[in-house]
């Protein structure tokens, strides 16, 4: 499997693979070919649907710059290895092809394609949940320990830098008002949910802090803030608001936050490496639904539960998210996208509580509900795998058109 690194990126978004993949790919290409006279990028599939509300051609112009771009959108078409295809050429100033590149977006900020193997960082993993709770029952080790095993002691100043950038986006968040930007009128809710959480119940104040914690890194991603992909940016706020939730509740030691990361983070390589964490190639349940079983075992384990009951919490987080769907309105990840990473995060925490009333035992492995939810996401229709042209997308649309009838 790859790095933990690999999974946990600092950047821009509002989405990992419409933003920031194609930056990555874009800047890989120029390096090869910096001096070509014109380039072109063809979008394909699910990357040209909603390209643009992701603001794919913005961060595709951010990274050319001044050289003369031309973009094209074929919304209609599919590269062959996943739907979130780019095809990059450079061209002399006679016209004539110099190269041709084939890359895939496939979720997190992660690239597929030729050459892009040099660009990851791979770790001798053991490659399931099964082989890894085997492993820790002979050695008598955490996740966390594991984690640290096979990364080296280095991991935790890589994930301190990444708590650090969680809680940046976190409090940037809890201080903006107004607007997201993109035209649906959507108001920001952090800031006030954060002012309305304290004055309830301590039940009430619970969730509503987990509230205004997701809300605010949600809408930083949905404005094109700096957030940290646990597993994308369509998913940022679930990890986050949870992790500082229980800080506050339970008065948590640095070390302890960064062992529920690395925790976090394997769980999420697991998805990753065994099934997906795009939204355009397995729906929702592969982003949101990942980062709710990533958080559910970071929040397990900071209360104390076994390596069994982690895995159990995980395995929930992931089961009660299977079929759900990507169909953001307009293309834009907002609707429902911040909403959802709000509820992933109270889901996550009685997947928590649930998994710590348990001894850890169930029927349905972790590992199992990882090859379930692949063979759903294969499943769903195309309209319902991060294109907007179903669903709540559809719907939107489809009362829109009636108002101005």
């Amino acid at each position: 499997m790859e790095s933990i690194r690999e999974l946990f990126r600092i950047g821009k978004g509002p989405s990992s693979s419409h933003s920031m993949g194609p930056c990555r790919a874009a800047e890989i290409f120029l390096r090869q070919l910096p001096e070509a006279s014109r380039y072109r990028v063809t979008l394909f599939g699910s990357l040209a649907a909603t390209g643009k509300g992701h603001l794919t051609d913005k961060a595709l112009e951010n990274i050319f710059g001044q050289r003369e771009l031309s973009l094209i959108w074929r919304p209609d078409e599919e590269l062959p290895q996943h739907p979130n295809g780019l095809r990059f050429e450079a061209f002399s100033r006679a016209g004539k092809l110099l190269k041709r590149w084939d890359v895939y977006s496939v979720g997190g900020g992660a690239l597929k394609g030729e050459g892009i193997s040099q660009e990851s960082l791979s770790i001798d993993y053991l490659s399931t949940m099964d082989q890894i709770l085997e492993h820790c029952a002979e050695t008598g080790d955490a996740f966390w320990k594991y984690v640290e095993v096979c990364e080296g002691d280095e991991i935790w100043g890589f994930l301190e830098g990444i708590w650090q950038a969680m809680g940046v986006s976190l409090e940037c968040g809890l201080r903006s008002e107004g607007f997201l930007p993109g035209g649906l009128g959507l108001a920001r809710r952090a800031k006030p949910f954060f002012a309305k959480a304290s004055l309830y119940d301590l039940e009430f104040k619970q969730q509503g802090l987990l509230f205004a914690y997701a809300h605010a890194v949600a809408e930083e991603n949905a404005s094109g803030g700096v957030v940290v992909t646990a597993p994308t940016c369509g998913a940022a706020g679930v990890l986050p608001a949870v992790l500082r939730r229980l800080d506050e509740t339970l008065n948590c030691e640095t070390a302890d936050i960064l062992y529920a990361l690395a925790t976090a983070g394997l769980i999420g390589n697991l998805v990753k490496h065994n099934a997906s964490i795009s939204g355009a190639e397995v729906g929702c349940q592969g982003e949101v639904g990942t980062a709710c079983a990533m958080a559910a075992a970071a929040a397990t384990q900071l209360y104390g539960g076994t390596i069994q009951q982690i895995e159990y919490a995980a395995e929930m987080g992931l089961e009660h998210h299977l079929g759900l769907t990507c169909d953001p309105v307009k293309g834009l990840v907002q609707i429902p996208c911040i909403e959802r990473n709000a509820h992933a995060a109270a889901r996550a925490m009685t997947c928590c509580n649930f998994a710590l009333l348990s001894d850890g035992a169930h029927k349905i492995s972790f590992t199992e509900i990882v090859s379930v939810m692949k063979e759903t996401g294969k499943d769903l229709p195309s309209l319902y795998r991060e294109t907007a042209k179903g669903g709540i997308a559809e719907a939107y649309r489809q009362r829109k058109n009636n108002s101005l009838k």
